[in-house]
């Protein structure tokens, strides 16, 4: 008891203890710009029974502590000034789902209302407890969906195809998907609501609605995605229901993080308007014959003609109908099913049913009987499916058509003709008998008798009723090799033809034709002849052997290397399989001629021999090697050509053409008829006329050493695209000398062979040939020297190959003349001195320039020297040294080589470390020259000579210029001995008088400071004592003069030191 009592309390304390509990839909919520936009909000855990009121707010991401009002349930000043004007135009509002539930609703979006969205429930319940707000984040991003399709209009016939295309496309860095659409709306009411066609959803599967579901099954609506932004609809067999504005709508969706699908943006591109044409399901029928009156025995041929919109796809089956009794009938599928009386004559071949075209149906009976006249019907039944899934028929028949069949009455007439009333022997003879005016089958036979009629017609061969041949008695040997063949080439036309005819041929030729019909049933069925003619026509045989000849000819007895020429052999009359020829080429060499005439009898051999069967055999004599020689002949066997490509040299000769005839017998056996024999053809290969011309322009060229010398040798033309060039190099030293020497051959293959020239004038490393083009040739000297000046040209040979493959050297020109002047470089030296006039004191500096504004190459080196003219007479030092005439002496001199004492000259004073003499070169164009400590004896006229040296192309230095500069005049002021210059002049008395009394003082110093301190200390001391104080000290006095002439001075003044 006491337990129940427990839980008891314990439920209904925890049903007083419930919490409020605030719940908004979570996030992040991503949206695009303008969207509908809408957030649940619920709250839970209080008193049942009050309606509670939702307070809505927002916190922007750049101002996360701020609070901005938007819109509440309870108060309608609620929102702030940002979002004031938007609540009162209800663009923001909330909507009450229940009592404790709303659904906060942003009608367009903006950019910035993105950040965190709060839904605040006041309290309620007289006391606080649980969570009386929520939150959740809301991202804006642009709208970037778009969808469009050319607006048009489209008038189609029912049963057509359509195609529409859409390009939907975004940018977005969202994970949104597509769902495209077409939808259909009615042009009469624009309020009903859009039909939905086909729609590919955002998981990518085809939905098509309530009206096109069927029509997708059975494959007549598709939606493919041809590329990355581009969907195709397409419709099958329209149907006028079709009819309407058709449009695309796309949608963009994104999954919010409770895992459900929201629809960011939908959007519609432009309507195309689409008019369907119906098909009028009305058809009809007509029955159509040449003729309605036959004879018996004639063909019978009824077409029924179906007129109607889109037969193809329409279902009509077809029955033929004669007197009330069915023939046959074609469904659909275009298979004939038969009347019982009607399946034993098909399967003779006396009757055909047949499907010609969608449109028309044929009957057609072969061999008309009396009973087959009467009245022919063509019933047509159209089977037609509606939108219900059901099936139904639809009949019509045309108009009876009434046939008429006479009897058999024999009207045959016969022809005979022949290919030629006289042919040759081996030819073939045919005969072609022509009958006409024929109602039932034909038998034909064929006889043949001499022309005189001395004995009686013998039969050839006969044809029966059902085509089958039978020879003649005398024949049937020779009709068993295939000599006598009869044919039926139409149903009223037949041939007789006899091969390899004889001249026991000869003679009268009759064909005989009988007309037969059938009688009596089918089961017991007779034949009846009902009339019979003949034709006769005479036929000649005329020998092969007395019109045999054989003749050759040629339209180019002389040709040049390379050129074709052909040959004929004619030999007539016309070939005759049966009397075939074969034809032989036979060839003997220029070279077996005696004096270049025409060889003799017996020196010539076979070439090739076109045997009779046609086939070819080559001989032992082979004209280019086999390869350039072909042979062909004429579709009658009437002309035999040899042909010859690039002739050379072996194919120069006279040629000769036999022939010998055969006669084929009719086992088979072969035997000789006649030999023929043709005129001699003599046939000469010269080498061609030479092209080749060489540019001849004279020219002059002034080149500076050490640069690059180029000389051109251009072809201007050659005789032959193949042609091949030998290039010889020539040089003319100079006017009056020695015959042109060779510096350079080149072959034709490339190899390269100097002459003793260039040894000579070691041109081996400097000289190149180049090839720039098939037609332009250079010649390049690199680092020129002076030397290479001359006169040069090229010589070229043309070379070709005969047809054989030799080589043979064809003609040679030359160019013009290249005048080279190879020089050096122009001089352009200048130098130019710093100062015309100096002035210094003893023992001062001395500073000469020497500037060289222009030089004659930028690759030039320069050798500088000094020199001097002075007027005075030489020192003691000077006289030592080397001094020029005229009191001319070198004071310092440097090589092109940078060494010191190199140049031109060699200088009174050597270099070394103790030297007076200072050199530098600050800049590439100026030198200068510093003498230190300069004396007397140094004054004089300077100035400053300078060689200009180059490196000429053996890497050897030359001396190019010379060059002086203007005077400088030097002077130097002599020195009166004084205290100052003879202390500042000794080094040792320097330093004694103004740096060893500075240590000496300090330590004086120290030693006054140190009594001083010590005194202070013994007057504090007794003026402790005796009371009397130390009034002061007197610092001692030290000057010094700041020259070198004066020497600081330490004074002690009274009173200074106690």
């Amino acid at each position: 008891m006491g337990i129940h009592t427990l839980l008891i309390a314990c439920s209904l304390l925890g049903v007083s203890m419930a919490q409020r509990v605030v719940t908004v839909q979570s996030g992040p919520l991503v949206r695009t710009e303008g969207s509908h936009v809408t957030i649940w909000c619920n709250v839970t855990g209080y008193k049942e029974g009050v309606e509670q009121d939702f307070e809505w707010s927002m916190y922007l991401t750049s101002v996360p502590d701020r609070e901005i009002r938007i819109v509440s349930t309870a108060q309608s000043n609620y929102a702030y000034a940002v979002y004031a004007q938007r609540v009162n135009s209800k663009e923001i509002w909330v909507e009450r789902l229940t009592r404790d539930s709303a659904l906060l609703h942003i009608t367009k979006v903006q950019a910035r209302d993105q950040g965190l969205f709060e839904c605040y429930t006041p309290n309620t319940d007289g006391q606080y407890l649980g969570s009386y707000s929520a939150r959740t984040n809301l991202t804006v991003i642009p709208d970037s969906l778009a969808v469009t399709a050319p607006p048009q209009t489209l008038s189609q016939v029912e049963g057509d195809t359509l195609q529409l295309t859409c390009e939907v496309s975004r940018s977005t860095e969202q994970h949104t998907h597509l769902s495209v659409g077409w939808y259909l709306r009615s042009p009469e009411d624009a309020t009903m609501s859009p039909q939905e066609i086909l729609t590919l959803s955002r998981d990518f599967v085809l939905r098509a609605g309530a009206p096109y579901k069927q029509r997708m099954t059975a494959g007549d609506l598709r939606l493919d995605k041809t590329s990355p932004t581009s969907y195709r609809l397409t419709i099958h067999r329209l149907q006028p229901a079709d009819q309407g504005l058709l449009y695309c709508q796309a949608a963009e969706w994104i999954q919010d993080p409770d895992r459900s699908w929201f629809t960011m943006t939908r959007k519609q591109a432009d309507k195309t308007q689409l008019r369907i044409q119906p098909i009028d399901r009305d058809f009809s029928i007509q029955v159509s014959t040449e003729r309605r009156s036959f004879t018996a025995g004639e063909p019978l041929e009824l077409r029924c003609t179906i007129d109607a919109q889109s037969v193809p796809e329409r279902f009509f089956s077809v029955s033929w109908v004669f007197s009330s009794s069915p023939v046959a009938v074609i469904g659909p599928s275009a298979v004939p099913v038969l009347g019982l009386d009607y399946v034993a004559r098909e399967a003779a071949g006396h009757m055909t049913v047949r499907k010609e075209s969608p449109t028309v149906h044929l009957l057609k009976l072969q061999h008309l009987r009396p009973e087959d006249a009467g009245k022919y019907i063509c019933r047509v039944t159209e089977r037609e499916k509606t939108p219900t899934g059901d099936f139904i028929d639809r009949s019509k028949r045309s108009r009876n058509v009434q046939i008429t069949v006479q009897p058999i009455k024999s009207n045959v007439t016969v022809s005979l003709s022949s290919n030629s009333s006289e042919v040759q022997e081996g030819d073939v003879v045919q005969l072609t008998c022509s009958i006409h005016s024929t109602t039932g089958p034909l038998s034909v036979a064929w006889q043949w008798s001499e022309n005189q009629g001395s004995t009686p017609p013998q039969n050839l061969a006969s044809v029966d009723r059902d085509g089958t041949v039978r020879p003649g008695p005398g024949y049937r040997e020779r009709s068993s090799y295939g000599e006598i063949r009869v044919e039926r080439v139409q149903e009223d036309i037949y041939t007789l033809s006899l091969y390899n005819a004889l001249p026991g041929d000869e003679g009268l030729f009759r064909c005989t034709a009988t007309e037969w019909v059938e009688a009596g049933t089918e089961s017991e069925q007779s034949w009846e002849k009902i009339g019979e003619k003949s034709a006769t026509k005479a036929i000649t045989v005329k020998t092969v052997e007395s019109s045999f000849v054989v003749s050759a000819s040629s339209r180019t007895p002389s040709v040049t290397f390379g050129d074709s020429f052909d040959l004929q052999c004619l030999v007539k009359p016309r070939h005759n399989p049966r009397v075939p020829a074969s034809v032989t080429w036979r060839f003997m060499p220029a070279s077996s001629g005696s004096s270049g005439e025409v060889g003799t009898a017996g020196m010539f051999r076979d070439l090739v021999t076109f045997t009779r069967e046609g086939t070819l055999q080559w001989g032992e004599q082979l004209l280019g090697l086999g390869t350039r020689t072909t042979v062909d002949r004429s579709h009658s066997n009437t002309n035999f050509r040899l042909s010859v490509t690039r002739a050379g040299r072996k194919e120069a000769g006279t040629y000769q053409c036999s022939a010998l005839l055969w006669r084929r017998n009719y086992d088979n056996t072969w035997s000789k008829v006649a030999n023929r024999t043709s005129n001699l053809l003599g046939i000469s290969v010269l080498q061609p006329v030479s092209k080749l011309r060489v540019q001849k322009t004279n020219q002059s060229l002034v080149y500076l050493e050490d640069s690059r010398v180029r000389v051109n040798c251009s072809v201007a033309s050659q005789t032959s695209t193949d042609s091949q060039h030998a290039m010889l190099w020539y040089v003319r030293r100079a006017t009056g000398a020695e015959a042109d020497e060779l510096l350079l051959r080149i072959e034709r293959s490339g190899a390269f062979e100097y002459g003793a020239y260039a040894d000579e004038e070691r041109l081996r490393r400097r000289v190149q040939a180049e090839r720039m083009s098939p037609q332009l040739y250079a010649l390049t000297l690199n680092r020129a020297e002076s030397s290479d000046s001359g006169t040069y040209y090229c010589l070229v040979e043309e070379w070709l190959t005969d047809p054989d493959g030799a080589w043979y050297r064809l003609s040679r020109d030359s160019s013009g003349f290249t005048q080279v002047l190879v020089r050096q470089p122009e001089v352009r030296l200048q130098v130019e001195e710093s100062e015309s006039n100096i002035t210094v004191s003893q023992s001062s500096s001395i500073r000469l320039g020497c500037s060289i504004p222009s030089q004659s190459s930028r690759d030039s080196r320069f050798s500088v020297s000094w020199y001097v003219e002075r007027s005075s007479m030489l020192s003691e030092e000077e006289e030592q040294g080397d001094v020029d005439e005229g009191n001319r002496a070198c004071v310092f001199s440097i090589g092109h080589d940078a060494v010191f004492g190199n140049g031109n000259c060699s200088p009174i004073e050597e270099a070394g470390p103790n030297s007076r003499l200072q050199f530098e070169r600050t800049t590439s164009d100026l030198y200068s020259l510093t003498i230190q400590g300069a004396r007397p004896a140094d004054a004089g006229r300077y100035y400053c000579h300078v060689e200009e040296w180059l490196l000429n192309p053996r890497n050897a230095w030359y001396r190019l210029a010379t060059n002086i500069s203007d005077v400088t005049i030097v002077n130097v002021i002599q020195q009166v001995s004084t205290l100052q210059s003879v202390v500042c002049s000794n080094d040792s008395l320097f330093y004694f008088v103004f740096f060893y009394p500075f240590p000496i003082f300090g330590i004086l110093i120290i030693a006054v400071l140190l009594v001083r301190y010590k005194s202070h200390r013994h007057s504090k001391s007794q003026e402790s004592k005796n009371g009397a104080p130390l009034l002061w000290i007197k610092e001692p006095h030290l000057s010094y003069s700041p020259t070198c002439l004066d020497p600081p001075v330490l004074s002690l003044h009274p009173g200074s030191v106690d």
